[in-house]
């Protein structure tokens, strides 16, 4: 047994033994989501359209880690909704931005382990860099939405008569705090993820510029950047969509 196994079966249990069903439930859905990551790898290596792999195999992910995390299905749905809203928004910006910065591929750092190697694979650089940034967004874009569908869905169940208008301002003051502690999450774990790369630079006496303008630096930067504005994004859509089944409810009621 491994080491690798032996922590995921700590987390395991303490998912379990803190979350109960729930916490199981999305342990499992994070396996099955590794197996779909790993699916979509091969399915472009053999040639399919990155895109049309990332947004099947993303709103698969997404429908796995909202239904299976959260049993409230008030929650859950518009969740779900608001966050395939916002995948397809980042798509759009995603596929605008890496056409025009051209930060995909291989950097020079890469040279030395890509040395005797062919790169004439048949995939497209592009492809990839818009896959791989889409599927880095799906966690926060997915955790936002639960936590405001969630939030405003308490709300509701205290005050079932609330105004639309009065659970929209809600939503957004929910949404505000939820920005800030996702954008230290995010900024701190790209920090500690890229550490020894920034040693890497600080050893070599890489000037500021040439920082600034590294590929791997860039590609990075740039997956925090998707993922805030995910998140920022999320934030209106999730809360509209909740108006909407709100004032649905309401009606149907009435």
């Amino acid at each position: 047994m491994n080491t690798i196994t032996v922590l995921g079966l700590i987390l395991l249990g303490l998912m379990t033994l803190i979350g109960g069903k729930t916490g199981a439930t999305a342990f499992l859905s994070l396996l099955f989501n590794f197996g779909l990551l790993f699916l979509a790898v091969v399915l472009i290596s053999w040639g399919f359209p990155a895109m049309g792999v990332s947004l099947v195999i993303g709103t698969i992910i997404l429908a796995f880690t909202i239904f299976f995390g959260e049993d409230n299905e008030v929650a859950a749905k518009p969740a779900y909704i608001a966050a395939l809203i916002v995948m397809v928004m980042l798509v759009l910006i995603i596929f605008s931005v890496e056409n025009w910065i051209m930060a995909q591929g291989f950097s020079l750092e890469d040279s030395e382990d890509l040395e005797g190697m062919s790169l004439a694979i048949g995939v497209s650089f592009i492809g990839v860099a818009v896959t791989e940034a889409i599927l880095s967004t799906l966690g926060a874009i997915a955790e936002a939405a639960i936590a405001i569908a969630a939030g405003l869905s308490e709300i509701l169940a205290q005050h079932p008569q609330l105004p639309t208008k009065r659970l929209y301002i809600d939503g957004i003051s929910i949404g505000k705090q939820i920005i800030g502690t996702t954008f230290n999450t995010l900024f701190f774990g790209f920090f500690g993820g890229f550490l020894a790369l920034f040693i890497w630079f600080a050893g070599l006496h890489y000037s500021f510029g040439s920082v600034i303008n590294n590929k791997i630096f860039v590609a990075e930067v740039l997956m925090v950047l998707f993922s805030l504005i995910g998140v920022i994004l999320v934030v209106p859509v999730t809360t509209w969509v909740m108006t909407i089944q709100h004032r649905q409810q309401i009606k149907h009621n009435d």
